[in-house]
Parts: C-alpha cells; sequence; structure tokens
C-alpha cells in the first residue's frame, strides 16, 4: 500500500484532470451526436463522487454512432490489423509493457477509482490495482504458451485442431471493481488475439479512460482496445445489438444479463457470457477451527467493499449452539470499523456508490424491520454513507434473505444441523459462492459436493488466484472469469482435416 498521506491524497484530488472524451481507434474523441442524440457538445454525463457529491468531471457519452465507430475500429483491427496476426510473444511484450506503465501510474489510478465509486483509497491501490496488474501480467505469460492439437488419425492423414481468436469482443462491467472486472475480461481476450471494446459502467468511467491512454502508450495498435461511456441503455443496448460484435462479456445484474441475451438472440446470435449477482451463504458449523477468526472474516467479506460485492458473505448461516458468541463479536467488529473519506488511508469503509444505490440499499434495511428481523447494529449515516448493519432473527422467505442488496447489510439465520444448513444455502435463485467452516474433513467434502456455487471456500472466504476460474451456477450466470478456462469464451476451434 502506498504511504502517500491523507493530506496528499486530497491535493491531488483538487488538482485532478482525467481524461473524458472515448478512446476509439487509438485517440481520444468527443461523441458524435446525431439528430435523435443532440450536438457532440451535449453528449455528455457527468461523473458525481459518492464522497462529496461533486461533479469530479463530465466524460463524452456515446449514441449508437459512438458505438458503431468503436466496434468499426476493433472490427478493422482484427479483420485487417496487426494484433491478431502478431506472434504470440509480441502481444505478450505488449501486455507486459501496458502492465509496467500500470504500475507506474498506480497511484493515480486508484485515486480515480476512488474518486468516482467511493472505494477506500488503501483498498483501490493496495487490493484493487495490484489484481489489475497481476491479472495483466499473468495473460501475458500464457500468450504465447498455449498449444494446439494434432490427434492421431492413421497414416492416410492429418487433424489440425487449431485454437483461434473470436473476433471482436465487447466487455460491459460494473463500477464496484472497475478496473479488476475489466482486466479479467480484456486480458484474456486480448491474449488470445481478440479485439476489445469496453464499456465502464457509467459511475466509473475515468479510471478505463486512463488504461485505455496507457494501452496506447504500451504500443496496443489502434483499434485493439477501446472504450466507450455511455447508459446502459443506449450505449449497452447498441453493443449488444451491434453486428460487429462477436461476444460479449458481462458481470452485472441479471436483469441487465437477460437484456444481452435478448440482443443476441435479435441481432447475430453473438456469445454472451454472464457474471451476475450472488446471496453467497456463509456456514459455520460448531466445529469451526477457530470461532473467532470465522466471525471476523464473516464481518471482514460483508463489509469490504461497503458489501457492494457479489460474492460478498450476505447470508450468515450459524449452528444454534455457537449463534450467540459468533454474533456478538461480528456486531463488536462493525462497532469499532473506521467508515469515512475513502481519501484517507486509515478509511475500512467508504460510502456507496451514488444516491440511487443508496436509497435502493436503504429499502433492504426498512424491509428487514418491516418482515420481522431484529437490526442487532447499523443504519444510515451522513450522505451516502451507511453504518455496517447487522439482521438477526432472519427467516429464509424475508427479502434480505433472498435478494441481492449489495450493501453492507448482513442477515443471520440460525440451523440445528448440517442438512439444514445445506438446504438453506441453496434455496436461493443464486449460486456464484459459499463457504463452510469446519475442523472435519468429511463434513468439509461432502457439504462442499452439495453446494450449488462455482466456488466454495473451506475455512476461509474471498481466498483464491489468477490460476483458479471464477464464476457462479443458476442465476449468478456461466462462463468463468480467470484461470486457462478464461481464454475458452474468447477463442474457437478449428478443425483441418488433411488428406495426405
Amino acid at each position: 500500500m502506498t504511504g502517500v498521506p491523507y493530506e496528499e491524497w486530497r491535493g491531488r484530488a483538487d488538482r485532478l484532470a482525467p481524461y473524458t472524451d472515448h478512446h476509439i481507434d487509438g485517440t481520444f474523441s468527443p461523441s458524435t451526436g446525431s439528430p435523435s442524440t443532440g450536438s457532440p457538445g451535449e453528449m455528455t454525463m457527468p461523473v458525481v463522487s459518492p464522497r462529496d457529491g461533486r461533479t469530479i468531471a463530465h466524460v463524452a457519452a456515446a449514441g449508437a454512432a459512438d458505438v458503431d465507430r468503436a466496434v468499426g475500429a476493433a472490427r478493422r483491427a482484427f479483420d485487417d490489423g496487426p494484433w491478431p496476426r502478431l506472434a504470440p510473444a509480441e502481444r505478450k511484450a505488449a501486455l507486459l509493457r501496458w502492465a509496467d506503465l500500470v504500475e507506474r501510474d498506480r497511484e493515480e489510478l486508484a485515486l480515480l477509482i476512488s474518486l468516482e465509486m467511493g472505494k477506500p483509497i488503501s483498498e483501490a491501490d493496495g487490493i484493487e490495482l495490484r489484481a489489475v496488474i497481476g491479472c495483466l501480467r499473468w495473460y501475458a505469460e500464457v500468450a504465447d504458451k498455449q498449444l494446439d492439437e494434432s490427434p492421431q488419425t492413421g497414416e492416410g492423414s492429418l487433424a489440425l485442431v487449431t485454437r483461434e481468436p473470436t473476433g471482436v469482443v465487447a466487455a460491459v462491467v460494473p463500477w464496484n471493481f472497475p478496473l479488476t472486472m475489466a482486466a479479467w475480461k480484456i486480458a484474456p481476450a486480448l491474449a488470445a488475439g481478440c479485439t476489445v471494446v469496453l464499456k465502464p459502467a457509467e459511475e466509473s468511467p475515468l479510471s478505463a479512460l486512463h488504461l485505455a491512454a496507457l494501452a496506447a502508450e504500451a504500443g496496443l495498435p489502434p483499434g485493439a482496445f477501446n472504450v466507450v461511456n455511455g447508459a446502459g441503455e443506449i450505449a449497452g443496448r447498441a453493443l449488444g445489438e451491434h453486428p460487429g460484435v462477436d461476444v460479449v462479456a458481462f458481470t452485472g445484474s441479471a436483469e441487465v444479463g437477460r437484456h444481452f441475451l435478448r440482443y443476441a438472440a435479435d441481432s447475430n446470435l453473438k456469445r454472451v457470457w454472464l457474471e451476475l449477482g450472488g446471496k453467497s451463504p456463509n456456514i459455520i458449523l460448531p466445529d469451526a477451527p477457530d470461532l473467532d477468526a470465522a466471525a471476523d472474516t464473516a464481518a471482514w467479506g460483508i463489509f469490504f467493499n461497503a458489501g457492494e460485492m457479489c460474492t460478498a458473505p450476505s447470508r450468515l448461516l450459524v449452528h444454534r449452539s455457537v449463534a450467540d458468541r459468533v454474533l456478538e463479536r461480528i456486531i463488536a467488529r462493525a462497532g469499532t470499523l473506521r467508515v469515512g473519506d475513502p481519501l484517507d488511508p486509515s478509511t475500512e469503509m467508504g460510502p456507496l456508490v451514488s444516491a440511487r444505490h443508496h436509497k435502493r440499499v436503504l429499502s433492504y434495511v426498512a424491509a428487514g424491520h418491516d418482515d420481522g428481523a431484529r437490526l442487532r447494529t447499523g443504519g444510515p449515516g451522513d450522505g451516502l454513507f451507511l453504518q455496517p448493519t447487522v439482521f438477526d432473527q432472519v427467516k429464509p422467505g424475508m427479502r434480505i434473505a433472498r435478494e441481492e442488496i449489495f450493501g453492507p447489510v448482513l442477515a443471520v439465520l440460525e440451523f440445528d444441523d448440517a442438512d439444514e444448513a445445506v438446504r438453506l444455502a441453496n434455496d436461493t435463485d443464486y449460486g456464484l459462492a459459499a463457504a463452510v467452516w469446519t475442523s472435519d474433513l468429511s463434513s468439509a467434502h461432502r457439504i462442499s459436493r452439495s453446494l450449488k456455487a462455482g466456488t466454495v471456500w473451506v475455512n476461509c472466504y474471498e481466498e483464491g488466484d489468477m490460476s483458479v476460474p471464477f464464476g457462479g451456477m443458476k442465476q449468478s450466470g456461466h462462463g468463468r472469469d480467470k484461470s486457462l478456462h478464461a481464454l475458452g469464451k474468447y477463442t474457437d476451434l478449428k478443425t483441418t482435416w488433411i488428406t495426405l
């Protein structure tokens, strides 16, 4: 983590001069405008910092014409440009140069993330940027290590199975980890030889635009990586419906994910890879190896990033015999959590991302009251801040137990045996992540296999590595980010049969 003091971060924020135009075909350019969308000067949208409600920039807002320009640039770069035709070692070198530049501008990128979506600066720098740099370097190293196949077909023929880049990838990403989610998609796509159009969330375009500037500086050819800003219902839809897009990789809500499936069905049947929401269960059995560690991790998991995390362990399933002990420790931890200005390096939890989202999360706090759950701690703070919030006496049918809140709100449910815990855990439309705390190896195996989730942690939470896949089951989506498996989303298998 950087040692920059609070006062210096505030001074840098006051001097901020971010990129604000789209990045298309290797250069920054404003929106083109059209009779239906307005003149170029009118095609902007504000970026409002949840830190203090201040508008920190106005960025270009894409209409359909701008999306068409970006897709056209990516299409030309793929069909006729050098990127997919480079030797894999050359793509590797370019991606490594890009990662080095992100490392160079790490503090500036962390500041942009902290200002645009409220992430504490220590986490933006120490967690998010570390993940982004690691992802770019990991897939850079993978680029020249993929092998094609030559099955044994007999003396009279030769079969070649080659893995070829799919084409133009539209990556549509959320605001909660704006560069991590982007890197998980663009790094494997570019390593495979695809070209990319990235649409960041409306709330967090500034860090993505800076990333694009660094891509150009690293020597990625024009059109290989493009960024368009804009509203989901305009720019996102235009990408989803565009016949020049071959793959959509989306992380966000299930509602929007369904839209992208419809866009694909109504256009060119492009592939759509979805990573959607979660309502992840965190199961603590009475034989957990360390109940205090389990409770501390449960608190960290739901309050980290202000609970704005698809894998957040928002349902704590705890055995009745240890529920009081675990809950009291979580409440105590919530009371000591430092909530405040995200530019203060000592802050542990910042504001929620926007007024609209803040209102939505508060509606779930009200629903918890109305449905009969007991509020043990937390509730509204000043501005867009929400204190760490814990409900117990939660029943499985309550909204706070079934719907993704995407905020620092924990729902605690009690159980009597492991079979009941598994039933409660799987009683959800989602299947992104889960955890189980136990000292019994057989229980760990049996419960892990029974949980319908893409990732199951045992005696830990949120542990991982670039080498392991990430994704969900059920309405949490399909397809995988991270690991070698992610490359399959951006490549096609081609068989060439040669009669000798």
